[in-house]
């Protein structure tokens, strides 16, 4: 393993060991095997070779203690076994997300297009005349906003757009967020409250914040809290405002387990009496882990959390 290589060094195996454990932990193998294949095509998109992380799972393996409790050194070898057996058939490069067809998808490609020109009052322009042509605010978040803001994370990965555009689009449409709010305040208020947050450490805040604001287009009274939002302080805010429901949203594996450890809190605090509503990127990929962690449910996209929600029964 080359000492400057990216899956061979400190970092990239305490990274490695990190997301194995969260997903031993929560009895999610497809965290793990998720998390190679994107460090797959990370690799790929610099030039380097799936040697490097295989290179990675095996010093990863080869330094796991043999005494660890309940076999999980030998569940952790079995998984980088796995993940190392798949390695070859990962892509090394993840599929698009600009892919539907119609209006929205036009207009996503043009929005995208003044973006990575760094053209922020064209691409603002984009999106407020085509609300004020008739595209609902809902649809602008659902099928413009969030397919692109993905597709951006894809061409990072690819190493096609660096941190700093990374972020400049992500200010940008929070900045055309805010100027969609007057359309976003005027729904039929239903006498129901919510709070959405982020876990404490996940900085990934802008699909939580839409999440929020379509709970708000369907008369809810949202509470948004942000990134990073402390456990405590989060359950404090649910019960000032007599929220039914939390929201709670992690992108990053690693913060699986603060996700688990909110419920659990809320749980000690309110029984059941205020729902939890689960999502982020680690719920996508296991469609099943909200179950695990104790929650009410899991939604793919925020008009999904809000059906989910009133449909109630949960």
């Amino acid at each position: 393993m080359k000492a400057g290589g990216l899956s061979a060094d400190a970092d990239e195996l305490r990274a490695m060991l990190l997301y194995l454990s969260e997903a031993l932990c929560h009895a999610s193998p497809a965290l793990f095997l998720h998390y190679v294949g994107w460090r797959k095509s990370l690799l790929a998109g610099q030039g380097l070779p799936e040697t490097e992380i295989d290179a990675a799972l095996a010093a990863v393996s080869l330094a796991l203690p043999k005494d660890l409790e309940n076999g999980s050194a030998q569940a952790a070898r079995d998984l980088i076994a796995s993940a190392r057996e798949q390695l070859r058939f990962m892509p090394s490069e993840p599929p698009g997300h600009l892919t539907q067809i119609g209006p929205a998808a036009d207009l996503a490609r043009q929005y995208l297009d003044a973006l990575l020109g760094c053209r922020r009052h064209a691409a603002a322009a984009l999106i407020l005349n085509a609300v004020e042509d008739g595209m609902p605010v809902k649809t602008v978040y659902l099928d413009v906003f969030q397919p692109v803001l993905r597709e951006v994370g894809r061409l990072w990965q690819m190493n096609r757009v660096s941190v700093a555009q990374e972020h400049y689009i992500t200010a940008v449409t929070q900045g055309i967020m805010s100027q969609l709010y007057p359309r976003i305040f005027g729904a039929e208020a239903k006498n129901r409250s919510m709070v959405a947050c982020c876990v404490s450490g996940e900085l990934h805040e802008i699909g939580v914040r839409m999440v929020a604001d379509c709970f708000e287009m369907s008369g809810w009274d949202s509470h948004y809290l942000g990134a990073n939002a402390p456990v405590g302080e989060t359950l404090d805010m649910a019960q000032s405002v007599n929220a039914e429901l939390i929201a709670v949203s992690a992108t990053l594996t690693s913060h699986v387990g603060l996700v688990a450890n909110l419920i659990t809190s809320a749980r000690q605090r309110f029984g059941t009496k205020v729902s939890i509503l689960v999502g982020g990127y680690p719920f996508n990929i296991d469609e099943t882990l909200w179950s695990r962690l104790g929650a009410d449910g899991t939604a793919q996209n925020a008009d999904d959390a809000v059906r989910l929600a009133e449909r109630g029964g949960w």
